[in-house]
């Protein structure tokens, strides 16, 4: 089965920024399929997490959190589909957190974020490594976003759920 590389923190506001479809290239040996600049990656070839982290680091200009979980994961997200029971909302993005590990302990879900006040986060359900939920375009949701991993205790990165149905479509079970 196909992994899926998520870097955290990467091409962000100038900082730690490199070319994700260069990294693809020197990686062509593992099928490696860029996803965006956001540092999202299917590697399509057989290949250990281990071996296919040193690989990335490696190749990376920097230090870099990597996540990587088995394709059949993100296809296992679709498939439950977390947001059907929730309409679209016009400025509402749908996104997930991947964590860098399954957390020891995790707040109670649904939460909002700020406690208080109108919510610019909301954080839906969490299965596993998974935090699912919802920020309203505002640049205040960012560092309600950058709360998860203190919430989680653990790093996470995350991404729009349109990337996840991208990343869905690459590994070939995604809606066209």
């Amino acid at each position: 089965m196909a992994l899926v590389v998520l870097l955290r923190g990467v091409n962000v506001g100038g900082h730690r920024t490199f070319r994700p479809s260069e990294l693809a290239r020197l990686l062509a040996h593992l099928e490696v399929v860029n996803i965006g600049a956001a540092g999202t990656f299917v590697v399509r070839q057989p290949v250990t997490q281990a071996r296919l982290r040193a690989a990335l680091a490696r190749r990376l200009p920097f230090d870099a959190e990597i996540m990587i979980c088995p394709g059949r994961d993100i296809l296992a997200l679709l498939r439950r589909s977390p947001f059907a029971d929730r309409p679209a909302q016009p400025g509402v993005v749908r996104f997930v957190s991947v964590l860098a590990r399954s957390p020891g302990s995790a707040p109670s879900t649904p939460l909002r974020l700020p406690a208080s006040g109108p919510w610019l986060v909301r954080i839906v359900a969490r299965e596993r490594r998974f935090v699912f939920g919802e920020y309203r375009r505002q640049m205040r949701a960012i560092g309600c976003l950058g709360e998860i991993d203190r919430l989680f205790g653990v790093p996470a990165t995350t991404r729009n759920w349109n990337t996840i149905a991208a990343i869905a479509r690459v590994l070939g079970h995604g809606p066209p």
